[in-house]
């Protein structure tokens, strides 16, 4: 694929991701990607045969293999403290930079996208369960063990994904620093 058209795409998914963000699902129309991202209308089909759907889902797999990417960094290095630090001064970094518009889009799918990409659930499904299972490997490295390290998980996936939805209904990152106060002392190592 010449660079020309994988930047067409790469620029049409990364207009998505940012939609999605910030109006959800339903917020992700053809036109709406086109316009922020300045690709021709031609591309669309070129690029995502399978329409808006594909189009959707191919943001929200490349939002979440981001995260997953960090997560899964900072899950290798066997430091879980430091992981809820990195995934917290991201959010706080991207809910500043975008004014608290953008939240997580995985989350976005979660909320509003079952009538309208209904093979968004078993995608959504896998891209959390991909964070759970990173950190909870990582707490288990840590001498946790494994069904705490599981619920852990949840619990730091859980409430990362509330407090963005605080931080964005307040206008305030207080959710986020309280999320890293609270639960970080339950990350410790149990060597």
């Amino acid at each position: 694929m010449s660079d020309s058209r994988r930047g067409t795409k790469q620029r049409m998914l990364d207009s998505a991701v940012l939609l999605l963000r910030e109006r959800g699902a339903a917020g992700v129309t053809v036109d709406a990607v086109l316009a922020h991202s300045g690709a021709p209308r031609g591309s669309v089909y070129h690029h995502f045969p399978g329409g808006r759907n594909e189009m959707v889902l191919g943001a929200v797999r490349q939002a979440g293999d981001y995260i997953d990417a960090m997560v899964s960094e900072a899950a290798a290095e066997g430091d879980v403290r430091l992981l809820l630090e990195r995934l917290v001064a991201f959010w706080k970094r991207s809910l500043t930079k975008t004014g608290f518009r953008a939240g997580c889009p995985a989350a976005a799918m979660a909320m509003d996208s079952r009538d309208t990409v209904p093979d968004a659930v078993d995608v959504v499904r896998e891209i959390f369960a991909r964070w759970q299972g990173s950190i909870a490997e990582a707490l288990s490295r840590n001498g946790f063990e494994v069904a705490r390290a599981q619920r852990l998980a949840t619990l730091v996936v859980s409430s990362v994904e509330g407090a963005i939805i605080l931080c964005r209904a307040h206008r305030d990152l207080g959710p986020l620093d309280d999320v890293l106060t609270e639960i970080a002392p339950l990350l410790q190592p149990h060597h």
